[in-house]
């Protein structure tokens, strides 16, 4: 999930995005009925497994390991993700892909890598600091697209939020940076492992950006997932990214399920931006725009306050209708992103004033699973698991 976060063309045939489409809408159903404002629990369907039966077979709500277990572990590495997949996750966000100079996909929260990394540190590439303007927004440090592969790979992940977790610079260097084909591979190797489908829900970002460079970023994803046998409607992976047409190239491009990400109410999308497509997010939250998103999208993936404002104060008031629209659209709803630090909560579920303790963020979770979301981003999948079965068992 990327900078559009709240802290932070009609495409496809019919055939294939209507099939796509039923398949998601038979997880919204796990979880409809008993959650859907009607005052009851959701229930968790039993094949953990998916066992071909794509995402229906996981568990409603889902629990989504943000960028993998980053609370834990520094974010989008191999660390953080397999800690997401022994704490239980049933999808691993991996990863936020943004391309080398020499047209390798990896697994990077931003393409400016000065936060994640240690590259900082290398004198051998003092000069290749830059300063770009990146959606609209200039921003300073160094780019993944002016690096080789080989390069990225001398580097090493660091700490993205120190402030907030301080424990996780102790895992600074320990892990490289990986690339999407490597994720595949050990996607394959944790399924056998575990004997359990390994789900990954890869994010395509500032695909705008990128193909400006030259360096497209949706027919690079698509030939590996045809390579790996994982672009059909049954595979496991979700395919997501703020900007809509990206999701319609895919939509094009492979059968798998996608998901269109949304920022803040007021937000324009990137591509929106540059193609002179005046609409917001507020435009495409509508019974309208959600009909529109289901022609080539099978999901939505929300920022949390779009399903519960907060108010001048930081509060939670009261839930909006997004996921009743967007469940009667056929749309199913993995919002954004829980954290279990003070900063990342509502106020009224933050305790005391400490950047890096924890709130009461079981009371947060069931504050926003019980207005019928489908699943959630966590960067702490373990507690996502306990708030689930504490909501799913009443």
């Amino acid at each position: 999930m990327g900078t559009q976060e709240s802290d932070e063309r009609t495409g496809g045939t019919a055939a294939g995005g209507t099939g796509r489409r039923a398949l998601l809408g038979a997880a919204v159903l796990g979880a409809g009925g008993t959650a859907l404002g009607l005052g009851g629990t959701a229930r968790a369907t039993e094949d953990r497994n998916g066992g071909g039966r794509g995402v229906k077979g996981l568990p409603v709500p889902t629990i989504v390991g943000h960028r993998g277990a980053s609370g834990h572990r520094p974010e989008h590495t191999f660390g953080a993700y397999e800690l997401a997949l022994d704490m239980g996750a049933d999808i691993v966000e991996a990863g936020d892909l943004v391309p080398t100079k020499d047209g390798h996909l990896v697994c990077r929260h931003e393409p400016e890598i000065g936060g994640t990394t240690d590259v900082a540190n290398h004198p051998e590439f003092t000069d290749r600091k830059r300063t770009k303007q990146l959606d609209g927004v200039s921003v300073t440090g160094w780019f993944t697209e002016d690096f080789t592969l080989a390069e990225l790979k001398t580097l090493r992940a660091t700490e993205r939020i120190p402030a907030n977790r301080p424990h996780n610079t102790l895992y600074d260097g320990r892990w490289e940076i990986p690339t999407f084909e490597e994720v595949l591979r050990w996607q394959n190797e944790q399924t056998r492992k575990r004997g359990k489908q390994v789900w990954i829900y890869p994010e395509l970002k500032h695909p705008t950006y990128f193909r400006r460079l030259g360096l497209g970023t949706e027919e690079r994803l698509a030939r590996l997932l045809r390579k790996y046998g994982k672009d059909k409607k049954n595979s496991p992976v979700i395919v997501q990214s703020f900007e809509p047409t990206s999701i319609q190239r895919m939509d094009r491009l492979v059968d798998n399920p996608l998901a269109v990400l949304l920022s803040g109410a007021n937000s324009r999308p990137w591509d929106f931006v540059e193609n002179g497509d005046p609409r917001t997010v507020a435009d495409l939250i509508t019974p309208k725009g959600l009909k529109e998103i289901a022609s080539y999208a099978q999901g939505i993936g929300p920022t949390l306050d779009l399903v519960i404002p907060r108010d001048a104060a930081g509060n939670l008031t009261e839930p909006t209708t997004l996921v009743r629209d967007a469940h009667r659209a056929g749309l199913i709803l993995h919002p954004y992103t829980m954290r279990n630090e003070n900063p990342f909560l509502p106020a009224n579920f933050r305790k005391g004033s400490d950047p890096d303790a924890y709130g009461d963020v079981f009371g947060a979770f069931r504050a926003y699973f019980a207005t019928g979301i489908d699943g959630v981003f966590t960067d702490h999948p373990d507690t996502g698991l306990l708030a689930r079965e504490d909501f799913v068992n009443g």
